[in-house]
């Protein structure tokens, strides 16, 4: 089983440079996408639907905002979009596709770099969420939960560490959750799990300003992280660089798993 996790930065924008006709080359059974950026009826046939795979999507309510989808070869025993959470689902965060007893899930936190406010949104999700990922793990299933978790775990995730410890995505209390995520609710970070060395070439997401991407001056925000069941089948995880659909990479991971 082949899984992929992509922040689209807007589903037209990755499709105008090329994602499409690189999605079939990949041969993976499920991509999740975050940030769609549009709603349903913003979406050609071909953005719906794929060749070969069922759409899947929770667009944000606010236009050209957020949004996440699952492309998936087989069809899922059932989908779940939203959480039930009023202010989560408004902004097209969560949704869930189900196949026997594994869930994958596409999941986009939000990013706090705008402003305290956003900021204050971003931990109240936290707050809702850490529950629910407990709630999650308690039920006897396997899950992988792909996204933009919109945080680097620790210093070898991102460049320059030292001069971001104040900033959105790497402040002290939303490492400390992720740690809590990892070590107390006990779920597994794939791709630390198989290059706990890994530094630059882990990177997921450059900025647009300077020359971020040229220097690979960048941040490990996208991540699958997985029930210790479904993680333990993990056997290469790699991040995709060779093209550019957003200013985000690809995180595709290959399980030892039937769907």
């Amino acid at each position: 089983m082949r899984i992929i996790t992509l922040n689209l930065n807007g589903i037209r924008s990755a499709t105008s440079k090329g994602m499409l006709e690189w999605l079939p080359q990949q041969q993976a059974d499920i991509v999740c996408l975050q940030e769609l950026k549009a709603q349903l009826p913003d979406l050609t046939p071909e953005m719906r639907n794929p060749p070969g795979f069922h759409g899947y999507f929770h667009p944000a309510e606010k236009k050209g905002y957020s949004g996440v989808g699952i492309y998936s070869r087989k069809q899922p025993d059932r989908i779940v979009e939203g959480m039930g959470i009023a202010e989560i689902d408004a902004e097209g965060r969560y949704l869930q596709a189900d196949f026997g007893q594994l869930s994958v899930i596409s999941l986009y936190l939000p990013s706090g770099s705008s402003g305290e406010e956003r900021q204050a949104a971003k931990f109240r999700f936290m707050d809702y969420f850490a529950p629910h990922m407990a709630e999650l793990k308690s039920q006897g299933r396997e899950v992988v939960l792909c996204g933009d978790w919109n945080i680097a775990h620790k210093e070898i995730d991102l460049k320059n560490w030292k001069s971001n410890q104040k900033n959105s995505g790497f402040l002290p209390e939303e490492r400390t959750w992720l740690t809590k995520v990892f070590d107390e609710i006990g779920w597994v970070d794939v791709y630390r799990q198989l290059h706990p060395e890994a530094t630059g070439e882990a990177y997921t997401w450059w900025s647009n300003r300077g020359q971020a991407w040229a220097k690979n001056v960048g941040w490990r925000l996208d991540y699958q992280i997985a029930t210790p069941g479904v993680a333990a089948k993990a056997k290469e995880a790699v991040v995709y660089r060779e093209q550019r659909f957003s200013d985000h990479a690809p995180l595709t991971v290959d399980y030892e798993w039937n769907l």
